[in-house]
């Protein structure tokens, strides 16, 4: 799969679920090996992605569906942002729920460009401050963050995946 040539942004619609399926569960695979159990990401499903992203796309207003990274009409990252929901945050509080880039096309800026995007995109939604939150141990996606100007903010938590317990750690970003 070539991973080279000019990526299109727009915002997904539900024919768009099992694309976005696929990366979400091929960058977990990547991603997460080490970090989670190998049986929790040989688990994971694209079916029930699909399933899951179908119907949030069908649901969710078209100001808050995830924004597509699209390569020669496939799919290849996405990125997924809207109000906050952490409980300490403000109104103006957006939060980056999630970023993902197929591993195949990593270190070839879509994830940039992808992030950019979000960025801009809760700046125009009046959002003054921007969260997202990662596994502590995630130290890759913390490079790429940090290397945008993404710093932690002091807030931690545990979240289970399955079975598994995580530590997660927030960051965050100004927007204005």
């Amino acid at each position: 799969m070539s991973c080279d040539g000019p990526v299109h942004l727009r915002r997904a619609t539900a024919d768009d679920a099992p694309g976005i399926a696929v990366v979400h569960v091929r960058t977990w695979q990547h991603a997460y090996r080490g970090l989670l159990p190998d049986e929790v990401l040989e688990r994971l499903s694209v079916t029930r992605r699909e399933e899951f992203w179908r119907s949030q796309v069908q649901v969710l207003p078209e100001a808050q569906r995830p924004w597509v990274a699209e390569l020669e009409g496939r799919i290849t990252g996405f990125v997924s942002a809207g109000p906050s929901r952490d409980e300490d945050a403000s109104p103006r509080v957006g939060e980056v729920y999630a970023i993902y880039v197929d591993p195949e096309c990593w270190s070839r800026g879509i994830g940039r460009h992808l992030m950019d995007h979000a960025h801009r995109d809760l700046r125009v939604h009046d959002y003054s401050e921007a969260t997202l939150w990662v596994l502590a141990g995630n130290r890759q996606a913390r490079d790429f963050y940090e290397a945008r100007g993404w710093r932690t903010d002091g807030a931690t938590r545990r979240e289970a995946i399955g079975s598994t317990e995580v530590d997660e750690v927030r960051y965050r970003i100004r927007t204005v």
